[in-house]
This record gives C-alpha cells, sequence and structure tokens, in this order.
C-alpha cells in the first residue's frame, strides 16, 4: 500500500513527541528533520516538502502548542491539518452538466493505467445513474480498443469506435453525434498515451480540445512514478488546461509522494484514487481521509462505505439471525469470505482499520490471503449436504474434500476445527445477546491463519 513506509516513519517520529510531558522548540526542530526526510524518501517533491515543514514548524513553535498539556498531540493535530491542506483542503467533486452532456477528455502517459482509469469512470457514474458513453481514441497502442471494449462491455457501459485508420478528432465528432442520437449524457474520451511526453501526442490533444467542446480534461497519473509525476502534470496542464487529476495504483507498493504533490504543484485537485485491478476499485479522493491514513489513524467513513456499498444487506440480516439461535453452517462461512474479497481483501480492510498499520509487522498479509483461498477451495469441494451438517463428515468425506481442493487432508481438518471454533463462540454471543451469558466472547478466530 502507498505511504505504508512513510506513515511508519511518522508514526515513530511522534511517538517520541508523544513521550514527553513538554517540548522544546529543539525537540520541534529535530522532530521536523526527521519529517522532512521522511517526505524525500517518500518522492514528495522538495518545494512542497520545504514549505511544508516550514509551515507545520511556525505553528508547531507557537505558546499554545508548548502550553499544551498535551504537546505532541498538539504538533500531530497541525501535522495531519497540514496535509490535509497539501492534497487540497477539501474533497472536489467531479461537476456535471445538470442538463445537456457532458464531454471529458482522458489524457496521460501510456501504462498510467488510462484505459482502466476510463472504463472504472464510466462505470461510477453509471451506478449514479447517468448514461455515459466510451470512446476510443487511442489508435496506435496495439488491443487498446479491445481492452476498452471489454472492460466496457464488464461495466455495462456502450463503447464506440472508429478502428485505427481515423483521425481521433473525427472519431470524437461522430461520437458526439451517435451521444446525441442515444441519449447519452456523459461522453469520456479515452485517448493515446505515449512512453513519454512528445510533441505529436500533445497536439493530437490539442486538435481535439480546440474542435470540440471538452468540459473536463481529465490526467491520469501513475503513482508509481512518483515525482515523475508532477512533472507530467504540470506539462500537461501548461498545454491543455487540466481541470483534475486520477492518481492510479495507490494500493500500490509505492512511495506515494506523488500524492501528497501534484495539488501543491500544478493546483489541479486529485479528484479520484485507483485503489486496486476491479474496476469497482476508484474512490472519490479526500484529502482529510489520505491524511489519516498516511497518520497511521485509518480511514474508518471510506471502510463503512464500502461494506455499505458491497454488501448484502440481507445477508447480513440472515447472518444475525443465525447467530441469535447459534447456527453457522459452511455456507455461511462462504459467504463471509466472499464478501472480504469484494471489499477488496484483508489488507485492503486492515489498512483502512485505525492503528494497524504498526500492529502488522511480521504479519504476511500474502499468505493469508492464500490461506484464505485454500479454505475457499475446501468448501467448494464439499457436497451441498456437507456444508449445511458438517457433522456428517467422516475420514472418507474429508480424503475426497482433500483431493477436489488440492490440499492435504491435515488442512480440511483445521477448517473444520476452525469452523467448530466458530460456532462455540456463535453460542457465546447468543448467550449474551439473550442476557444469560456471563463469559466473554473468547477468541476469535478468522476464517485464515495469522
Amino acid at each position: 500500500m502507498a505511504f505504508d513506509n512513510l506513515s511508519d516513519k511518522l508514526q515513530n517520529i511522534f511517538k517520541t513527541l508523544r513521550g514527553k510531558g513538554v517540548l522544546t522548540e529543539g525537540d520541534v526542530k529535530t522532530a521536523m528533520k526527521e519529517v522532512k526526510l521522511a517526505l524525500l524518501e517518500a518522492d514528495v517533491n522538495f518545494k512542497v516538502v520545504k514549505k511544508f515543514v516550514s509551515d507545520v514548524q511556525e505553528r508547531a513553535i507557537g505558546q499554545d502548542v508548548m502550553s499544551s498539556l498535551t504537546p505532541g498531540q498538539m504538533v500531530i493535530k497541525i501535522v495531519n491539518e497540514e496535509l490535509i491542506s497539501l492534497m487540497g483542503g477539501t474533497t472536489t467533486e467531479l461537476s456535471l452538466n445538470p442538463s445537456g452532456m457532458t464531454v471529458i477528455m482522458m489524457a496521460g502517459l501510456q501504462g498510467a493505467g488510462k484505459t482502466t482509469a476510463a472504463a472504472k469512470l464510466a462505470g461510477k457514474l453509471k451506478s449514479k445513474g447517468k448514461q455515459p458513453l466510451l470512446v476510443a481514441c487511442d489508435i496506435y497502442r496495439p488491443a487498446a480498443i479491445d481492452q476498452l471494449k471489454i472492460n466496457g462491455e464488464k461495466v455495462g457501459v456502450p463503447v464506440f469506435s472508429m478502428g485505427t485508420n481515423v483521425k481521433p478528432v473525427d472519431i470524437v465528432k461522430a461520437a458526439l453525434n451517435q451521444a446525441k442520437a442515444n441519449n447519452n449524457n456523459v461522453v469520456i474520451i479515452d485517448t493515446a498515451g505515449r512512453l513519454h511526453i512528445d510533441e505529436g501526442m500533445m497536439q493530437e490533444l490539442e486538435e481535439i480540445r480546440k474542435n470540440v467542446q471538452i468540459d473536463h480534461v481529465l490526467l491520469t497519473v501513475d503513482a508509481m512514478t512518483g515525482q515523475d509525476a508532477v512533472n507530467v502534470a504540470e506539462t500537461f496542464n501548461e498545454r491543455l488546461e487540466v481541470t483534475g487529476v486520477i492518481l492510479t495504483k495507490l494500493d500500490g507498493d509505492t512511495r506515494g509522494g506523488a500524492a501528497l504533490s501534484i495539488r501543491a504543484v500544478t493546483g489541479k485537485p486529485i479528484l479520484f484514487a485507483g485503489m486496486g485491478e476491479k474496476l469497482t476499485d476508484l474512490e472519490q479522493f479526500y484529502p482529510d481521509r489520505m491524511a489519516s491514513r498516511i497518520l497511521g489513524m485509518g480511514d474508518v467513513l471510506s471502510l463503512i462505505e464500502k461494506a455499505e456499498a458491497e454488501l448484502d444487506e440481507e445477508k447480513a440480516r440472515d447472518m444475525a439471525r443465525k447467530m441469535k439461535k447459534a447456527e453457522f453452517d459452511f455456507n455461511d462461512y462462504l459467504d463471509q469470505i466472499r464478501q472480504m474479497k469484494k471489499m477488496g481483501g484483508l489488507a485492503s480492510i486492515l489498512s483502512m482499520m485505525p492503528g494497524m498499520g504498526g500492529n502488522l509487522k511480521g504479519v504476511d498479509l500474502d499468505q493469508t490471503e492464500d490461506s484464505m483461498k485454500y479454505v475457499e477451495a475446501i468448501i467448494c469441494s464439499m457436497t451441498k449436504k456437507e456444508r449445511s451438517n458438517p457433522d456428517i463428515i467422516n475420514p472418507q468425506r474429508k480424503n475426497r474434500i482433500a483431493k477436489g481442493a488440492g490440499v492435504d487432508i491435515a488442512e480440511v481438518n483445521r477448517v473444520i476445527k476452525q469452523h467448530g471454533e466458530m460456532k462455540k463462540m456463535m453460542k457465546q454471543m447468543s448467550g449474551m445477546m439473550s442476557g444469560k451469558g456471563k463469559r466473554g466472547f473468547g477468541g476469535m478466530k478468522f476464517p485464515f491463519r495469522f
């Protein structure tokens, strides 16, 4: 996850500050030097780092902080506020024409995830009641048109294309005519990218901008390119008047400096963040929530929104009913795993939990995710009868299940044992809910191992 290293370093710095009952000016300056180094290592633009540290230090050395009963916490509060300000202060929504058509042109370098981002955005807007049309104008990259068509089909959005022998500006004009005829109220143009910025690419984009009424130019920036992303954003903005940024691959193992630099350098807001490979993994960018993640405070609001969007409300009610009756079979077990996968997996969920960053040291999340896959394979190898009534699973059945899942029989035994432990926990919880139980919740175990 982006910012993991930065988050760890900042938390260590602030741990030292919190441990001091009284802060001196020297303490603050020493901490700010460490913050400066941490930000530079995260590939944040040098000028941005310099101003950020100066602003925090100026506020942190004020009388209110020094005389506070919790000066360490006050400094952290200031850092949090300045981080939010650095990334734009408030959330910027993508403005759409309330009546008529909104035309959006995607721009960016090849490999930044522009085509995928276009489909993600189209799917997001469709889920909000819009009728988008995707336009394939990348006539150079092999299979770019096919990729857009496949992704468009997945999100249920039509794709307009005219092949590779037509000028992009003519494709756009024809697409707008079709959009009017079919009542599409949002048109998203996927343009060509290059491995680096060149004059030919810019002229092509400028020609579209000049001949067509474009409402938004959204620049797709790969977070993994770090400070280079800021240089790219500056050049595109100078030539095309970018209106907003989509930051992709923020779920990757990146330094994340682009997210902290782009707004400050270009003045253009980050509208969305790509947080995964699925076509639903495009999140509204919230500066305050991102600052909270960076400082290890979690992002509970995003976690709740993700749960509301992905989890089945009826299944949740059914699970509550089963908990009251202490019923829990392997079908429920499988549902739990699949619901978690819908929310982006264990790593995604834990990254939004307050204070989890430092507590996950030494935990192999990849291995844990693999373990979940094995559990799913084991349950899927059971018959309907076995899932509903685990008590009938004898040694002979276990052998068959193990072979079907491609695992050792010991893994099957472990899953069955964990299921039994979860049923016991359900009984304890049922007792507590009825007011009869006096015992605790016991050791709740996930359907996978830490």
